[in-house]
């Protein structure tokens, strides 16, 4: 006592300091029994913090507040929970005292002398106040704040051009934004377990409010809307929550970053259209995007496959109807940039995310996909697809089956035929599981007119990736069963009687589809041509068994063309697609130069020679020209 007595007579400035400490001696000074000389003490520490500005010790120390801020904590009685109150604290009268108290936090911010204490004292005022409690009194009065900083920044101005005609131009401050952003910040530092134990859950309100700020403002605005203050303020938080030490505490920083990456997801550009260059900006920003990615043991992958899945979703119908306008081709750039940086810092969640990618991008955007599909783990060195003589079964990783964490099977389930593709898979013969498919690939007529197809693209990518898999499987556990003799057979045809029954679904299709339904059929199969691995391998096999087994050259026509299209594009190209479509121009057992669409015109055949010789060296050279 005799400490907290030399500190509070001798050097008023430290009161700010002891704020719960006096708070703690004034609610004992109550008590039967307390010190004699507790009121006395409490006296001078109240005329000296009558000298602080702006510093209040105690809910119950009302006098030292203003007339203004009687009217907004009046909220700490029991009426605070009924209806007369909710409509208080919507009303006029609660906005002007919420922009009293955000004008004296810009007072504080703008303070030459501003500190830490001093940041601490307000968010402490607030606290004790009751508007930091997580509650819904809470969420409205961060809504007006959000709505009030948004509001100043924006500041609209008359000029009059040359010609005498006025215009509106708009310009942004940003002090207000910047303010605003600042005091959530030492909210979330400063503020007292009060609120929880979990400071994420207050975070996690601010940023639920200021998502329906913007779909608010927005919606009113239509084309005027401007993202550029929204901008401002996350960029700001995501400075200040994900580069600070308080909120590097491991689970905690999980929560920040979840926090934020669940708003994005709520302010994706296929809600916000007006947000969509500022959205992709911010999550792929430093502070985001590899944070996301590198905490907590990619438990966070999850969350940006879902954001960058939510950018797939918005730009496909311009992509796919080859719709780029100038926004949308910046936006593509901008999209090709942030996979170009994963494909160099973090390739693994390229590697294990392929398919669901695939699944949203159009068939018609080639480069995009490429540079998915080219992504390998780090761990592996590639060997050269153009080496002489590459023993691809002889590699090591071969036979290693990729990780896949899309739900590649979520398709089949959806159309309830997953069971029915087992059944088949285990008892083909008598079953009308191939004759009633392809109806079961079609969409309905209102889908296909949305999605741009009669076929129903991501089931057929599941379908074919599942078939597959079970496929791989089944060859390992054959040749693991297989005796030491049957081991010693030459097994360079996969050992096509041991999954002649995954075979024959995929001659099956690509024998009784139109041409659309063969090219995406061919297109899955093309996507899982990816790094060295058991899946490479086995849709390598297939689809070379599918060119040599088609008894139609259109057939053959169309599989080079997937192939090709690939291939045309810019780098990266995918190493088993390269691998697949030089063992197709090199192998005599293909007769790949004796097609005759691959000469039936001086342009086709210096486009093929092209290819080949950046493929594989000298490959079209060592064809005799009588061939062509």
């Amino acid at each position: 006592m005799s400490l907290v007595q030399t500190l509070i007579t001798q050097d008023s400035a430290i009161i700010s300091e002891l704020y719960d400490v006096v708070d703690a001696l004034s609610k004992i000074s109550r008590r039967p029994g307390s010190p004699e000389s507790l009121p006395q003490l409490l006296e001078i520490a109240r005329s000296n913090a009558n000298n602080a500005p702006g510093f209040a010790f105690g809910k119950d120390e009302k006098a030292i507040q203003s007339k203004d801020k009687k009217v907004l904590f009046s909220r700490t009685n029991k009426e605070e929970n009924s209806v007369n109150d909710t409509t208080h604290a919507d009303s006029i009268s609660f906005q002007e005292q919420v922009a009293h108290l955000f004008s004296e936090w810009c007072q504080v911010c703008d303070h030459p002398s501003a500190s830490d204490a001093a940041y601490s004292r307000y968010v402490m005022q607030l606290q004790h106040i009751g508007l930091l409690k997580g509650d819904e009194f809470t969420e409205r009065f961060f809504r007006v704040l959000t709505e009030l900083a948004v509001t100043h920044s924006l500041i609209s101005e008359q000029i009059v051009a040359p010609g005498g005609l006025s215009q509106h131009s708009s310009h942004i401050s940003y002090l207000p934004i910047d303010s605003y952003s600042k005091l959530v910040s030492m909210v979330l530092k400063y503020s007292s377990v009060e609120i929880g134990p979990n400071k994420g859950g207050l975070l996690s309100k601010i940023l639920s409010v200021t998502v329906r700020v913007i779909q608010k403002d927005a919606e009113e605005k239509k084309t005027s809307f401007n993202p550029r203050p929204y901008f401002r303020l996350f960029i700001n938080w995501l400075n200040d929550l994900t580069t600070s030490d308080v909120h590097h505490d491991g689970a905690n920083f999980q929560q920040v970053l979840t926090a934020f990456a669940n708003a994005f997801h709520a302010l994706q550009p296929l809600r916000i259209p007006g947000l969509s260059f500022a959205w992709l900006e911010l999550v792929s920003h430093r502070t985001f995007m590899p944070r996301l990615l590198t905490c907590n043991l990619q438990k966070g992958w999850p969350l940006f496959h879902g954001l960058l899945v939510d950018l797939f979703k918005f730009m496909e119908p311009y992509l796919r109807n080859a719709e780029l306008v100038e926004p949308v081709h910046l936006l593509y750039k901008g999209t090709m940039r942030v996979l170009l940086v994963l494909l160099h810092d973090f390739p693994e969640f390229l590697c294990d995310y392929h398919f669901s990618f695939c699944d949203v991008i159009p068939s018609s955007c080639i480069q995009m996909r490429n540079v998915i599909l080219s992504a390998f783990p780090r761990s592996m060195r590639l060997p050269d697809p153009s080496t002489p003589n590459l023993k691809i079964d002889l590699l090591p990783e071969i036979t290693k089956a990729p990780r896949i964490m899309s739900d590649f099977e979520g398709a089949l389930r959806s159309k309830h035929m997953k069971a029915d593709v087992d059944e088949y898979l285990k008892r083909p013969d008598g079953s009308s599981f191939l004759s009633d498919l392809k109806q079961k690939l079609l969409l309905p007529q209102n889908e296909a007119s949305i999605a741009g197809t009669r076929y129903n693209v991501p089931l057929i990518n599941s379908l074919v990736l599942y078939i597959g898999i079970q496929a791989v499987q089944q060859l390992q556990l054959n040749k693991a069963n297989a005796s030491a003799s049957a081991q010693q057979i030459n097994h360079s045809q996969m050992d096509i009687f041991q999954i002649e029954t995954a075979t024959d679904f995929f001659r099956n299709l690509v024998t009784n589809f139109d041409t659309e339904g063969r090219y995406l059929l061919l297109n899955a199969i093309a996507n899982q041509l990816r790094f060295p691995n058991n899946h490479t391998h086995y849709f390598s096999f297939i689809i070379l068994y599918l060119f040599a087994e088609a008894t139609l050259e259109n057939v053959q026509e169309q599989i080079t063309r997937v192939l090709l299209e690939r291939l045309i594009v810019n780098r990266p190209h995918p190493w088993g697609l390269l691998i697949t479509f030089i063992e197709l121009i090199k192998n005599p057992r293909y007769n790949f130069w004796n097609r005759s669409f691959t000469h039936i015109a001086p342009e086709i055949k210096m486009l093929f020679e092209s290819v080949a010789k950046s493929c594989a060296g000298k490959a079209a050279d060592d064809v005799p020209d009588g061939s062509h």
